[in-house]
């Protein structure tokens, strides 16, 4: 998937400048791109030169110009094309695991340290995603299904942290149970 596919979704919500897109980006928990101006300005671009969207340069007396994007016909054929294809599966990328796969040469002490640290990351992040869900910021609401849609996507996140909270938890667990049966086997 592209950034111009997450683009043209944003644009068939509402017409809006690449600023805007940068800070929807910035908030989202799901669409992953930095949404650093030049991916986000090269990629409307790429889209004005295929005619998937069209831009309107409005002049603001007290401010700079802004240029507004909107998605055309050609750009929300586009997006239903993508919309109606395959899902690809998720990937897993995580690099806690990638650390963890080589913590043996730890302590205990300093394992546990790595864990909690961990947990506490975790825990920060479900306090984020449900503050992001009780704001419902940058969810379109045009509709109740689309607003149940949303609504879906927050819980599947918020659970996918509970799932990784409850997953360190009982890892340590497992781990320093483990730690002192060998100890009571030396």
């Amino acid at each position: 998937m592209s950034i111009q596919l997450a683009i043209l979704g944003i644009l068939s919500w509402k017409s809006s400048t690449g600023y805007e897109l940068k800070k929807i980006f910035e908030d989202s928990s799901f669409m992953y791109w930095s949404g650093n101006n030049n991916q986000i300005y090269k990629a409307l671009m790429n889209m004005e030169n295929e005619d998937f969207v069209t831009s309107e340069v409005v002049h603001q007396d007290s401010s700079p110009s802004k240029k507004i994007y909107t998605i055309t016909e050609e750009g929300l054929k586009e997006l239903k094309k993508w919309l109606v294809s395959s899902p690809e599966a998720p990937e897993i990328k995580k690099t806690f695991l990638v650390q963890l796969a080589w913590s043996d040469m730890l302590s205990n002490q300093e394992l546990s340290e790595v864990l909690s640290k961990y947990e506490n990351e975790i825990k920060l992040q479900l306090i984020m995603q449900n503050e992001k869900y009780r704001r419902a910021l940058h969810s379109p609401n045009r509709s109740t299904r689309e607003s149940l849609i949303w609504e879906m996507i927050s819980e599947n996140i918020i659970s996918t942290y509970n799932n990784e909270l409850n997953w360190v938890r009982e890892t340590r667990q497992k781990l320093f149970a483990n730690e002192v049966m060998e100890e009571k086997d030396k």
